[in-house]
């Protein structure tokens, strides 16, 4: 043992030197490469001389960075990322330039910007230097990733020794639809995900509710109840404000509504981890997680993911140049996709190159660094979130070059996270699934020349742009609200006072969520119905209903409760459909008229929800916002998410069964957490919002709420 333990620091010495030799030679052809970059004395130095002072400058550097690095970044937790992630080079040259000063006699000196090239340089290949070292040494990966586990699972007060029962990895793949997955897996592009199809994994499909779109996904994968999340953004007329499913407070709001309507804390409530997500669903350990970002001092942890990442110089470095480099790659796609005429198009200009670089780059490194270090700890469940396709789908199309090159990145952070999981102090299991699909097509406003909010004010006589005006869309509204404002006025004086007073004041609340929106009237305290519509603002819904880039509306009625309306003024109650008796939804896809019903009895349902046409042949739908590849409504791919699990887990449904709705994937999951032995509902109280809001969940109460049937075959639930 003691010459094993003789060995093991014999080695370490060696990789430390080789480092630090390298680190040398690259100081000094940098000296010898960049005019203001300078190792010898103002006389000149022997090449002896020369190497002893970069050796000084390249050990301060080395040192510097391991002892001063994680302080700089730990005091910069509160620095936004992006900001963080563009300072990590000047923060890099600060340290040479340090490095430099400390050198005896004052032999090294660097402009401040060279030495921000020359530390990027050093740390690059510092770290590239270890990696190989460590590669060729399996024994020495090994210890390390040991000693790792082992120093979390001491911080833990847990025994590091590797568990009997499983883990579970759950990672999120963003937007990426069922049929997007299958077609990168079998052209090459994710061979990853192609290895464990019909291998390893199962496939299996599942149906988002109407909501398409990530807050009511995950808020109902993570903790079980979506209910009421009418959209992405939507008006409560009782508290007056909108909701952004996006925004750190409305995120903690819907999260809250969701722990008091299940009385549970999520699915991750014991010895979890959520990472990049929205909500927390229940973990204590959390990094980019939205529903805290609020959060003031210690009580939010969630920023400590930064610092676990960026703390290593190294780390920092790479993602930094990775930024940069993705930044650089979006601008040159956005100017060929100009340059070729590419149809659909939007704009990728402002600060969206630097966007779509937090996502595809700093997001996604922090995150799955994040997962590899809840892995050595040994956690029981992780959620990571990894949004990098949506967000380039939205803007450059879900089938384009562009989304499938992410997509190939991000198989490669899938391996890698496979691979970690061989060197994890427990088994784990990886799970892969989706929130959604995207839907292409061109943008509602590039297709008929007004946005739905202009149709809408044109709709109801209010002005609207001259640009609106002038197209046919907005020219006809017009008319048809001037035709229907004259109808109205033979009415009795009464009725034309009603009218009047009513029209005045009274700006309609239009709010997109992909090729979803919602319209609101915020003076109406009440859910407007059709007949009031008609009567405020007699064109609006016969304009919006006949429009060709609109699908359906659904408003309620008073004398037939909600109908659905479609081209050429059919209204059919709703109570009337039925799924597979054809009718007005039918071609927006099975379950449709389900899913209208069920938002349909939301508190916070829309006065007028519209929903865009959908072409079932060429799966084209027009968003409200300016993307091409858009979810958040009915019709196409941006229903059919996906789940991909170990065949070691029961199947999610029965064969021939179909999974449908984000409560309903929470409840496979936590059926899975429970078959892997690691219990993630309390068996007694435990506060998570508040304390009249908790109860204690008993066999029956847990087995009442299992709607989803268990496969013939499935392990027993010991837990219950």
């Amino acid at each position: 043992m003691v010459a094993g333990r003789w060995r093991t620091a014999g080695r370490a010495v060696f990789r430390v030197v080789v480092v630090w030799g390298v680190s040398t030679v690259t100081m000094l052809a940098l000296a010898g490469l960049l005019p203001d970059f300078r190792l010898q004395s103002a006389d000149g130095d022997s090449v002896t001389r020369t190497a002893i002072t970069a050796g000084w400058g390249a050990g301060a550097f080395g040192l510097l960075g391991a002892l001063v690095w994680p302080v700089i970044v730990r005091a910069l937790l509160l620095v936004p990322a992006l900001v963080l992630g563009l300072l990590v080079f000047f923060l890099n040259g600060s340290l040479l330039l340090i490095a430099l000063w400390l050198i005896p006699d004052g032999r090294g000196t660097a402009n401040p910007e060279t030495a921000v090239v020359v530390a990027a340089v050093m740390s690059a290949v510092a770290s590239a230097t270890s990696t190989a070292l460590a590669v060729r040494d399996d024994d020495a990966y090994r210890r390390r990733l040991s000693r790792l586990a082992h120093r979390h699972s001491s911080r833990r007060g847990e025994d590091p020794g590797r568990s009997g029962s499983p883990g579970t990895v759950f990672v999120q793949l963003d937007g990426v639809g069922h049929d997007v997955l299958r077609r990168a897996a079998d052209s090459g592009v994710m061979p990853t995900v192609a290895s464990w199809l019909g291998d390893t994994h199962r496939l299996t499909p599942w149906r988002t509710d109407w909501s398409s779109q990530t807050g009511a996904s995950q808020l109902g994968i993570l903790h079980g109840s979506n209910h009421d999340v009418p959209a992405f953004r939507w008006y409560e007329k009782d508290r007056r404000r909108i909701v952004v499913s996006n925004r750190p407070a409305s995120a903690a709001e819907l999260q809250r509504r969701a722990v008091e309507r299940t009385a549970d804390g999520g699915l991750l409530t014991v010895d979890g981890a959520s990472r990049g997500n929205l909500f927390t669903g229940g973990a204590d350990q959390v990094a980019l997680v939205l529903s805290v970002a609020a959060r003031r001092g210690h009580a939010n942890r969630s920023r400590a993911g930064y610092f676990a990442y960026f703390s290593d110089p190294a780390n920092a470095v790479r993602t930094a140049v990775s930024f940069v480099a993705e930044v650089a790659r979006e601008i040159g796609q956005s100017t060929r996709a100009r340059l070729r005429g590419d149809e659909p198009r939007v704009g990728r200009g402002g600060l969206y190159p630097f966007i779509r670089a937090f996502a595809t780059v700093v997001e996604r490194d922090v995150v799955v660094a994040a997962v590899m270090g809840d892995m050595l700890a040994g956690r029981t469940a992780v959620y990571a979130d990894l949004v990098a396709y949506d967000e380039v789908a939205h803007h450059s199309g879900p089938h384009s070059a562009d989304a499938q090159a992410v997509l190939e990145r991000l198989d490669r952070s899938l391996a890698l996270i496979a691979k970690v999981a061989e060197h994890a102090p427990r088994d784990y299991r990886i799970v892969l699934l989706s929130d959604h699909g995207q839907s292409p097509g061109s943008s509602f406003e590039d297709a008929y020349g007004l946005t739905l909010r202009d149709l809408v004010r044109a709709g109801c006589g209010l002005p609207v742009p001259r640009r609106a005006e002038r197209s046919k869309s907005g020219a006809e509204a017009r008319d048809a609200a001037r035709d229907a404002l004259r109808t109205a006025l033979h009415r009795d004086v009464e009725e034309d006072g009603e009218l009047e007073q009513s029209a005045a004041g009274s700006d309609p609340i239009v709010l997109a969520s992909g090729n979803l929106a919602l319209i609101s009237f915020p003076h109406v305290p009440h859910r407007v119905s059709r007949e009031e519509i008609e009567r405020r603002h007699p064109a609006l819904l016969s304009t919006l209903a006949n429009h060709p880039g609109i699908g359906f509306l659904l408003v309620h009625s008073e004398e037939q409760g909600s109908v659905v309306l479609t081209p050429g003024g059919v209204a059919v109650p709703l109570a009337d459909l039925k799924e597979g008796d054809g009718g007005p939804l039918a071609p927006f896809g099975p379950g449709a008229v389900d899913a209208v019903r069920r938002t349909d009895a939301f508190p916070h349902v829309a006065d007028i929800m519209v929903n865009s046409m959908y072409d079932p042949r060429t799966g084209v739908v027009h968003a409200f916002e300016e993307q091409i590849g858009s979810h958040g409504g009915l019709g196409g791919e941006q229903s059919e998410a996906f789940l991909l699990s170990p065949l070691e887990l029961s199947p999610p449904v029965p064969p021939g069964g179909e999974l449908v709705g984000a409560e309903q994937v929470h409840r496979v999951l936590r059926r899975w957490l429970r078959e892997c032995e690691g219990p993630q509902v309390p068996i007694g109280p435990r506060v998570f919002a508040r304390p009249e809001n908790v109860r204690e969940f008993s066999r029956r109460d847990r087995h009442a709420e299992e709607e989803v049937p268990v496969p013939e075959g499935s392990p027993p639930d010991e837990t219950m």
